[in-house]
This record gives structure tokens, sequence and C-alpha cells, in this order.
């Protein structure tokens, strides 16, 4: 083993790939300068990697488009505290061991940032040095580590909110579970890099400390060395160590300040915006023309006031004029190609003769929007409703069992600027309103607290939300709202109107495309059922009748199987969809009641069984109508139905009504009345296998 690791790590080496060697190389070096003496050349080489490699993090912060981006960031705001720290034990070796020798002993670069830069004036250089050391201790390094304490807090409490979202994002169909699972990644990776970011600020305010003490440290001890030691007058003593070791402070401290303000940079992030903080700051700065306008004018009156400096002002005024200037004539460009590019695209109508071609057939699916909501489905605007569609039509012919008519999407100048309607066959099934760059807070039933906004009705599930802005997006998640924009409250309503009208979506065509690509993988299985057994509208009628009670047709191949079979006793789609139903007990059963879990169904008295026997007796197949039970009797069973489901679904149980399979048919249909949710099985619909209890019975008495 030993030797296969050994032959590996050769192998590694060989092949030119040393990344993963270079980050533990660069920690050995950094530790063995605490250690090892180091000439003052190599100190120069090393302080001056330190100064770049500061100013590379600075300008990845500012390039970085979202704080995850530099996820790194922390990990590197540690290893270059801590090469910060090991050039100050080596710097601080070479300036005690020699310092008497002359500014120069620890290296030019030592000698550059203490003579030069503050003229060779050590009073001067420690004040310098002590205000660079508050501005990043007090003022950068504290911010920049107050704002990643709030957000890793704040991000803590957004979390549940934002897995919601993306749970409601999932189920809607609007999403796949790559994403969802790409989305969850995200939201961990946050909070990891607030929290990080937070522990990671400490790094640079003990780094601040100890430059302190270093100072105070190098200056005390050089002084004893150089009187002591090497018979230095103080005065001289005193000017040799602590010019060097303000110039030792001040080229670990530049750095330091320079890292405190990447660090600041990346958490005060705000905002989705794919672009840097240079075009962010430019487009918001200085992109408004009336801003620059009236600061021009401000600085322009100030510029004409005697004693002022007038050629400075005047001329600051004249140049910002002149930016304002300039962008007002360029956004006058942009919006008049803008109007003439529609108008471009316009052709100009000819009269021509009325033909068969203006008769335009009835969309079977239709989403009509007002003008408002135009950008959501339009692509030349960044619109993804049209994405999301083709999304939801996807996932319906996945769970369902065969593919929808595409929807046909329009603008209509007749609704609400923020009004859409959804359309089936050319009937409005469905309508609400939406507000882009708006979002909809839905209250599940378990928030802590209120918003401001404006308050409304989730127009697929009828739950109260509120509309409220961008900027409380947070709030709302961390109160317990399950937030959406604009386009998911329409997607989600449009894939709510699909699935409850499965059925009819189900025509002729549809149901020809479907035995079509079943015939591909068993074409004699299809050849035997149509149109030798059965004719297409009869198998049809039998698929619609499935779907309008919520059971799908995904097993195709038992479905045909068992029509195959039953077709010569029986042409009637109603006892045909029986028949099926008892083939796909087990799926119908599994939908309702997951696993091998014991089944709480509702169940009727065994004496009224026998009134609705002989009542329904006479009504028509398929009709659903109860005429034949008196008014009295039929109200009693939808309101016990109805308390019964009731009484289910507070115990977190489906609605499921046991009935005979006589009943079955009818009763599904006359008890929808009462409970639109209620499930209505047959008692040869349930598996064997199953465990069945009561929980309740309609038409005992009390």
């Amino acid at each position: 083993m030993a030797q296969a690791q050994t032959l590996d790590f050769g192998a590694l080496l060989s092949r030119g790939n040393l990344k993963a060697l270079a980050a533990p190389g660069l920690i050995v070096i950094i530790l063995s300068m605490m250690v090892l003496p180091l000439p003052p050349f190599a100190l120069d080489v090393f302080f001056t990697f330190n100064i770049a490699m500061s100013v590379m993090v600075l300008l990845a912060a500012m390039y970085a488009i979202r704080p995850l981006d530099f996820s790194v960031f922390p990990t590197i705001l540690l290893v270059t505290t801590l090469l910060r720290l090991s050039l100050n034990v080596a710097s601080t070796r070479v300036v005690l061991l020699e310092g008497h020798t002359g500014p120069g002993a620890a290296g030019k670069v030592i000698e550059a940032f203490g003579h030069f830069l503050v003229g060779g004036n050590y009073a001067v250089g420690i004040v310098v040095f002590i205000i660079l050391t508050l501005i990043n201790f007090v003022v950068i390094t504290k911010g920049a580590g107050r704002i990643a304490e709030v957000g890793a807090r704040f991000t803590l409490d957004a979390m549940p909110g934002k897995q919601m979202a993306i749970d409601a994002d999932l189920n809607a169909g609007l999403i796949g579970e790559d994403e969802a699972r790409k989305r969850r990644a995200t939201i961990a990776e946050e909070a990891d890099f607030y929290g990080s970011m937070d522990g990671a600020s400490k790094f640079v305010r003990g780094d601040a400390v100890a430059g302190i003490l270093i100072l105070l440290i190098n200056v005390i001890g050089g002084l004893i060395v150089g009187v002591l030691q090497h018979d230095m007058e103080v005065a001289q003593a005193a000017k040799n160590y602590t010019l060097l070791t303000i110039g030792d402070g001040l080229v670990a401290q530049i750095p330091a300040l320079i890292i405190s303000t990447a660090a600041g940079l990346v958490v005060t992030r705000v905002g989705e915006d794919e672009r840097d903080i240079g075009q962010q700051v430019i487009g918001q700065v200085f992109g408004n023309p009336a801003v620059l306008v009236l600061t021009a004018g401000i600085l322009a009156i100030m510029g004409m006031i005697p004693g002022m400096p007038n050629f400075v002002f005047l001329l600051l005024a004249g140049g910002i004029g002149f930016l304002a200037w300039w962008t007002l004539k360029r956004q006058a460009v942009e919006a008049e190609t803008a109007e003439k590019a529609p108008a471009e695209e316009e052709a100009p109508a000819e009269n021509k003769e009325a033909s068969w071609s203006d008769v335009a057939p009835v969309d079977v699916l239709g989403l009509e929007v007002g003008y408002r909501l135009i950008p959501l489905v339009d692509k030349g605007q960044d619109g993804d409703l049209l994405k999301r569609i083709r999304g939801l039509r996807k996932k319906f012919a996945q769970e369902v069992g065969f593919l929808s008519a595409p929807v046909h999407i329009r603008d209509n100048l007749e609704l609400k600027p923020n009004a859409y309607r959804i359309t089936l066959k050319g009937v409005e099934v469905g309508q609400g309103e939406a507000y882009p760059g708006s979002y909809l807070a839905i209250n599940p039933g378990r928030v802590t607290g209120k918003l401001a906004g404006t308050a409304t009705t989730d127009p697929a599930f009828g739950l109260p939300a509120i509309w409220i802005e961008a900027g409380l997006r947070e709030q709302a998640q961390v109160f317990g709202y399950t937030v959406v924009d604009a386009g998911t409250v329409v997607a989600t309503h449009l894939n709510h109107v699909i699935l409850s009208h499965a059925s009819e979506l189900l025509g002729r065509q549809e149901a020809q495309a479907l035995l079509d690509h079943i015939a591909k993988d068993a074409p004699k299985l299809v050849e035997d059922l149509v149109p030798k057994a059965l004719s297409l509208s009869v198998v049809q009628r039998v698929l619609q009748n499935l779907l309008d009670e919520g059971v799908n047709i995904r097993d195709m191949r038992t479905i045909i199987e068992t029509l195959a079979e039953h077709a010569q006793r029986s042409q009637d789609p109603m006892e045909l969809t029986s028949q099926v139903r008892v083939a796909l007990g087990r799926a119908i059963v599994q939908q309702l009641y997951p696993g091998n879990a014991e089944m709480q169904v509702i169940a009727l008295e065994p004496g009224l069984e026998r009134i609705l026997a002989q009542a329904l007796g006479g009504a028509p197949a398929g009709s659903g109508e109860m005429s034949g039970i008196e008014p009295g009797l039929a109200d009693t069973l939808l309101r016990e139905t109805a308390a019964a489901a009731q009484r289910q679904e507070n115990l977190g149980l489906p609605a499921v009504l046991l009935v005979p399979g006589h009943l079955r048919w009818l009763l599904s249909r006359f008890l929808r009345r009462a409970w639109p949710n209620l499930k209505v099985l047959a008692n040869a619909e349930i598996p064997e296998s199953r465990t069945i209890r009561v929980t309740a019975i309609i038409g005992a008495k009390q």
C-alpha cells in the first residue's frame, strides 16, 4: 500500500500538477519565516508579494458579481493575516540584530516606507501608522464585521422561507430536481459564507492590535539593544530603530488596509444585478442626468463666491455639466432607437377579400395578458414565463400520462394592465392579476408577522396573500411567508388549471397520439384493441373518466389490456371504466395512502347502502342523477359527507369514501357538490394486502 501511494505521488509530480501542493507549500513557508532567519533581499521579495497579493484580492472582490463568487475569501483573509504576522516576526528579528548598521538593514522595502514615505521623520511616521491602524481597526474592519454578522443572522432566519419557495417552485413544475438541489446548496453556502466572514473579520482586528504591540516592542527593544549592546547614543538608537520599526509597520498595515477594504466590498454587495461593483457605481451614481445637473449647479454657485478657489469649482462644475449633457443625449438616442425598431418591423396591412384563412380555430389552451405583463412573455425583455410553461407541459406529461395541447399566449388590451386570463377552448376558466417587479407573499397559515402591501388572494388555491415590494422579500421569508414572483404566480395558476381540467384536454387527437406512442413499443397490443375491439371514441371516454376523478393514465399497458379483456362483454364506457379502476386499484390507493400505511376511510351505513341501491337502480348509467332519492335524504347525505370529509382533512388524512362497486360512479358524481376533493373508491379497488379502518360512518344514528 505504501509503495502504491508513493507511485501515485510520483505520477502527480510527473504530470506537473502542482496546484494541490501550492496551498500547503505556502503555509509551510509562512510558518517557516517565524523561526528561520531571512536575509534582507528575501524580506523585500516577501513584502512585495504581500502587497501584490492584497491588490489582487481587492480587484477580485470588485469584479465579483455575487459574494459567493468569492467564497474562498475568509480563508484568504486568514492566510494573508498569517503572512503579515510572519513577516513582522521575521523583520523584527532583522531589525533588532542589524538595526545599528543603518536604515537599510532590513531591506529596501522597509527603508523606502520608513524613510521616503514619511520623510525620515519618525514622529510623522508614528502618527501616520496610528491613523492607518485606526482607519483599519475602527472604521473598515468593525463595519465589515458588523455587516457580516447581521448578514449571517438574517440569512439563517430566511432559510426556512427560501426552502419553502424552492419546494413551491418544484411542486409547480417550474424547476427540476437538479435545479432545486442547486438552489438549496446555494442557500446553505450563503449562510456558511457570512458566518465565516463574521469570524474572519476577527483576524484583521487582532492583526491591527498585534501591529500596535509589535511597534511598541520593536521601539523599546531597539533602544535597549542599541544602547546596551552596541554602545549607541540614545538619540541615534531611537532614530535608527524607530524608522525601521515605522517602515516595518507601514509595509504591513497598508496591505492590511487593502484587504479590509476588499472584505467590506464583498459583504456590502446588495441585489442580484449581473454587474460588477464598478459598473453598478457608474450606472447608479453617474447614470441619472438630474443628479449630475444639480451637482454641477451647486458647484458653480460655490465657485462664484468670493474667496473660494473659483477655478477649481468652476472647472469641476463644467466637467460634470458636460457629463450630464452627454448622458441626456445618449438616453434620447437609445429611446428613439427603441421606438423605431417595432415600427420598422410592422408591415402595412393590405385590404384583401375574406377567406377561410380568416376563420381562426379556437385555442385549446390560451393565456391572455394585459400590456404590463407582456415583459413576462417577451424573450426580448428577459421574460421567462414561456420557459416555465414548457416546463409545466413536460411535468404534466410525466405525471398525468399524455401531452396536453400547447398554450397559446397573446396580449389583450381589453384586460386590466396587470390582469391575465386563462381560457379553455375559448372559455375563461381562470383569471387573476400579477405585478412584475413585486412579489406575492402567500400566508400558509403559520406566519409570525404582518407586511405592508396590497392584500389579495392566491389565484391558484385561494390562500390569503399580499403583494409586496422587492425590498420586503427577505423580511417576508423570515416571517414564514411563501414568496414568489409575478411569473411564478401566473405559471402556478396555469398549472393548477391544467391539472383540474385534464379530462377536457384529452381530445380525440391527443388520444390517438397516445395510442400511437404506445404502439411503438407494443404494436400488437394496440392493434387488437383499436379498432378491432373498441372504437377510439370509447377508449377516449374511458381515459377521460379516469382523468375526471384524478387517476393518471401513465400505466397505459394495464389500461389497454383490461379494455381488451372486457371489450367483448361490454361496450359501455362506464362499465369499462369500473373494470380499469379495479385493475389500477393498487396505483389509485398508493396515490392516496403512500407505502403500506393503514387506510382510514369513511363508509356508508348498511341500511343507507340498501336505500341508495334501490333508489339508484333506475337511474341512467353515467347520468350521476339522484332523482330517485327524496330531497331530504339527499340533503342529509351531502351534509354528513361534507362534515366527515372535513374531519378527515383536519386530521391530515385524505377524504376517501368506500362504497360498493355498483354505487361508486353515481355517488362520486353526486357527492362532489358537497366536497370537491372527496375520493370515492369501490371495495373491489382495494388490494387485499391493505388494512382498512373506518373512521366515520355516514347515515349512522347519533
